[in-house]
């Protein structure tokens, strides 16, 4: 049996922290849970861990430096930072320390599950060298899959995780077809008729956001699946 993922939570807010452990073991992860950097900081070094999950603002050592320290000595480990911070600057400060992704609070438990096992699936290469890239071309605009932004000239969109999930397999299969059962299995768990309908809503916003370029379009193949249909990049 593959072990459960083993994750460290660094939360100074005791009611959030037992939130967060809580949920995290009911959906299958093993969890720690530490209340200031410097005791986080211990943690990591006396035990294995798959990935950490940081708040910014704690007392006696703040995420961004118990994440430099971190790194110091274990480059590989994930980093998933939980912050009320939003400003753009805190955010570049967060990947310069270190981070992989970055949820900014209040956030949903499932946005956060999904988050963390995006991640995982990266870090532990169970996902194909195509799907490191950090960015996709898609006609005008530019995916960067990392920050979860897309952009197009000097406009942005910052993506939810499941609009980000979504557009990233249907860039995977450009031009080719993305299997409806597929996409629902891999980002919504379950191909069931009520995930399918949800589905079909990210569908729709895609379409919107994409709609700019003409040259851009998402294809329903009925029963089967969508079409990315983009040139490809010069």
């Amino acid at each position: 049996m593959v072990p459960a993922p083993k994750l460290l939570v660094v939360e100074d807010d005791p009611n959030l922290g037992l939130l967060l452990t809580e949920y995290l073991r009911a959906k299958g992860f093993e969890a720690d849970l530490r209340a200031d950097g410097e005791a986080g900081l211990k943690a990591h070094a006396q035990g294995r861990y798959d990935l950490l999950l940081l708040d910014v603002m704690m007392p006696v050592k703040d995420g961004f430096t118990l994440a430099r320290e971190v790194r110091r000595t274990d480059p590989k480990v994930p980093i998933i930072f939980l912050t009320a911070k939003s400003m753009k600057q805190d955010t570049i400060q967060g990947f310069l320390a270190g981070a992989d992704d970055y949820l900014t609070k209040p956030f949903s438990m499932e946005e956060l599950v999904l988050r963390v096992q995006a991640v995982l699936r990266r870090s532990t290469g169970q996902v194909s060298t195509e799907e490191e890239l950090r960015s996709f071309t898609i006609g005008s605009y530019t995916f960067d899959v990392r920050k979860q932004l897309l952009k197009r000239g000097d406009q942005e969109r910052k993506l939810t995780t499941k609009e980000h999930e979504l557009l990233r397999l249907l860039c995977l299969h450009r031009n080719g077809l993305l299997e409806r059962r597929q996409a629902l299995r891999e980002i919504w768990g379950d191909d069931n008729y009520f995930n399918g309908r949800s589905m079909d809503v990210y569908i729709a916003k895609l379409r919107k956001y994409l709609r700019e370029d003409p040259e851009v379009e998402i294809v329903n193949i009925h029963g089967q699946g969508f079409r990315l249909s983009a040139r490809d990049p010069q």
